[in-house]
């Protein structure tokens, strides 16, 4: 484990994510890159209002300064697109060895409306998954 993608969108699970991206970068000596996807929705309004670009930079600036406080320096990357192809491409082109995401707890009926990110990257990447709980 030597390249450490997290996903993170500031949520419960996310900060989860987070600690556990930070432990095992710890232990493993690895790079942590953190990434938070701008939602893009083809064929409706393209960006939410409530889930903007200046959303996404907020968390990523607050996420990079919480792994800092640990000792951690991260890279931070804040793409658009689809949330969990995008983080699969960004691993798959950056050869990351893990990706740590955080699982929502959305039961069967939110998980078909609004699909569940950490459930389709443990599904689709080809690489080491990590979801924190």
């Amino acid at each position: 484990m030597k390249r450490i993608l997290l996903a993170y969108d500031g949520s419960e699970p996310a900060l989860k994510a987070l600690a556990t991206t930070a432990d095992l970068a710890k232990k493993f000596e690895a790079t942590v890159t953190v990434v938070s996807v701008v939602p893009v929705h083809p064929g409706r309004a393209p960006i939410d209002p409530w889930d903007d670009t200046a959303v996404h930079k907020t968390q990523l600036k607050d996420a990079g300064e919480a792994l800092r406080q640990l000792g951690i320096e991260a890279e931070l990357l804040e793409p658009a697109g689809d949330p969990a192809a995008t983080i699969e491409k960004i691993a798959a082109k950056g050869e990351f060895d893990t990706i740590v995401v955080g699982a929502r707890g959305l039961n069967s009926i939110e998980r078909f409306l609004q699909g569940s990110v950490s459930e389709h990257i443990a599904t689709h990447a080809q690489t080491t998954v990590v979801i924190a709980r």
